[in-house]
This record gives C-alpha cells, structure tokens and sequence, in this order.
C-alpha cells in the first residue's frame, strides 16, 4: 500500500513498557484477511482519487471498493488525466467505470437545498447522506416518525423539487463519543482528560509543514483555553487549531510520536506503529481505537464497514460494524480510525466522532490534511 503524505523529521525511542504488536494480530482473523484482501483495491483506488483531488473534475461521483474490484463512478466523459490513471490504476487492480446519474457536485447542490428543509422542517429527517453510485440522497430520519406511505408521498416530492432522487431511513441520531496514562512523546489512542474529567481519546501524533507538532482528537472535545492531561494529570496542552464543523482539533504540544494504542485498558501497552494516512472509500473495512471500547473489549472495534459519505457542514463518514457489536462508546471520542498495512502497522484514517448501536460516524484523515496540512508524525 502507498503511504500518503510527507514524513516528520527524526523519531523518538520506545518507551520500555509498550509492546508493539500489528493490527493483524489484533483485529482477529476475519478482519485482518479483509483489510488485506482490499490492500491492491485501496492502492488502485488511490490512484484515481489523487488525480481527482487535483483535477477536482465536475464529472466525479464516487468511489467505492467492491469484492474484487474497485468501482468508479462518473458522469460524462472521462477526462485525459483521470484516464491516464485509470490506467495506471489497473496496474494494480481491476477497475470498472460506471456511468452515474449525477455527478458528486450535482448532489452536493441538492443535498444543500435538502438541508434547509431539513432545518426548517426537522420531520423529514435529520441526516443527509450521498452513495458513491451517484443514485441520488438518502435521508436519515428518526425511527417510528410517519408512516411510510407518507415517506413515500414526502420523498416523491422532494425529487420533483430538487430534481434528484431522495430515499428515506429510518434511523436514530448518533451520539457524539467523547488508555489511561500515555506518557511523553504523546502517542494515539491513549485517555486525554479535560480540566481533569476523563472525556475523550487521542486519534494520532501529527505534524506540519513547519514541524509543529500536535495530539489529533475531535473538536467537540473541548473548547479554547481548557488544560489537556493525560489519566495521571500530566499536562499535555490546550487546544489550538480547530475546525468546528468537520470536528476536527489540534493540541499543540512538545512532542508526539506514530505509536498506537490498541490494547485493553489497566496497565495493557501494546500497540502498533501508524506508517502514515490514506484516503477513505466506501466499502473499505477499518477498525477504531477508542479507550472506553478499549476497556469493554480488551482491543479495538473491528469489521467496520464504510457505508456512506455524510454531506452537510460536518461532512463525516459512516461506518457499520458488521458483526452488529457497540461501533464506538461514551469517551471514544477523537480516537483512532485505521486500516491495517501490509507491513502489520496502521493506515490512518480518520477519527471517532459519534455513534449508534453498530453506526459509527467518525471525520476522515484527509479532511485533517485538508484543514490543517497535517500528516503522520514519524
């Protein structure tokens, strides 16, 4: 797998009393053989994905990795540079283009409009979300409120206003998820306590451009001027760099380094080492790290399956646990999102926001790279 974004200068030393394992080993047997069986869709798919993110090209709907292929959808005409990777990209896996209905941008339009209603009229639901397909929207709307038909009625008219299709789901709202005694350089996955209240986890080590170095962690953890420690009280930093919307933050600090925790909770070190961060696509299997699971568990959350795209101010991801266990727990918060490499460490892949039963909603790492130019610390 092709590691994304430029290294950190220089690395820290072990720390004696962690025990670097892979995620292989933690994930278990069937979560380990699917990440690894979408390693070549993952490297393919990247491809692809780089040439869009520089192109930015309005015909562009979606990626998503299927069995044993990778699926891009497109609406129109390829352009020149996307079909040169494209065939690079085939190269490494098999790719399949599919025509779409409508674009990323066309849905983006409509799903803004879609929102207003929302906000105006909260019945209709309270998420909106986009398939990589480009079929049109679906809106999340919470459990036993109106019946079907009526759905139906309300979903029918919602097409012939903002012409794409809309679906309606039933589904509640997830809860915002807010080890113990990491200590310095500060690591991933460890309790980050809030003027002294243990509340959330941190995702993972970074760095920026200009060697600044920063614990990643969900914004909704905290608030400007609040003291960051770790569970024996020692003082890690305050909150700088923020993005609200995404729920993305940065604690500045002196030192952090690319170790994972990924074990249980009282007196478990072991973790893995984070290689670097990749982009997200819908159908790639993941785990997460966050410290209250970690204690539930004895590891991390695994089988977690990436279903869609949110596309409001927040623009998260959703994910499915497939085994239907608990995604994500109170405290989870901030805490690592992460796909196995060949080597047996982590991809980074983004951070824990919220959570539902086996629904888990977390900010993908490239909206980090995006907002702040951060990258893994190495």
């Amino acid at each position: 797998m092709a590691l994304l974004g430029a290294a950190g200068q220089g690395a820290s030393a072990d720390q004696p009393d962690r025990e670097t394992v892979s995620v292989g080993q933690l994930a278990g047997k069937d979560a380990a053989r699917k990440m690894a069986e979408q390693r070549p869709l993952v490297a393919a798919a990247d491809v692809i994905r780089w040439a869009q993110e520089r192109g930015r090209y309005d015909g562009f709907t979606g990626i998503a990795l299927e069995r044993n292929r990778v699926a891009l959808y497109w609406k129109g005409e390829l352009p020149a540079p996307v079909r040169t990777a494209l065939a690079k990209a085939r190269g490494k896996a098999h790719v399949r283009v599919v025509a779409a209905p409508y674009s990323l941008k066309e849905l983006k339009s409509a799903s803004a409009r879609l929102q207003e209603r929302l906000r105006a009229d909260p019945s209709l639901g309270h998420t909106v979300k986009i398939p990589a397909d480009g079929s049109g929207l679906v809106v999340a709307a919470d459990p036993g409120r109106g019946a079907a038909a009526s759905a139906e009625r309300r979903a029918a008219a919602l097409k012939e206003d903002l012409g794409v299709p809309v679906r309606t789901v039933r589904e509640g709202r997830m809860k915002e998820r807010g080890r113990d005694n990491d200590s310095f350089p500060w690591s991933g996955g460890a309790l980050l306590k809030n003027n002294g209240n243990p509340n959330c986890t941190s995702g993972f080590g970074v760095r920026n451009g200009s060697g600044a170095q920063y614990v990643l962690t969900a914004a909704h953890c905290g608030q400007a001027g609040d003291r960051y420690t770790n569970g024996a009280d020692q003082y890690v930093g305050t909150p700088g760099p923020r993005h609200q919307p995404h729920d993305v933050m940065l604690i500045p600090t002196s030192d952090v380094d690319n170790f994972m925790y990924t074990g249980g909770r009282g007196g478990d070190e072991r973790g893995v080492r984070v290689e670097g961060w990749d982009w997200v696509y819908t159908g790639e299997y993941l785990c997460q790290s966050g410290v209250t699971s970690a204690g539930v568990t004895g590891g991390p959350v695994c089988n977690l399956k990436v279903k869609f795209f949110y596309n409001d101010s927040e623009d998260l991801v959703e994910a499915e646990q497939m085994n239907g266990q608990e995604a994500a727990r109170g405290g989870d918060s901030g805490g690592p999102v992460y796909a196995a490499a060949a080597g047996g460490g982590a991809i980074a892949k983004g951070t824990v926001t919220r959570s539902l039963g086996s629904g888990l909603g977390f900010q993908d790492f490239g909206t980090a790279w995006r907002d702040f130019g951060v990258w893994i610390d190495k």
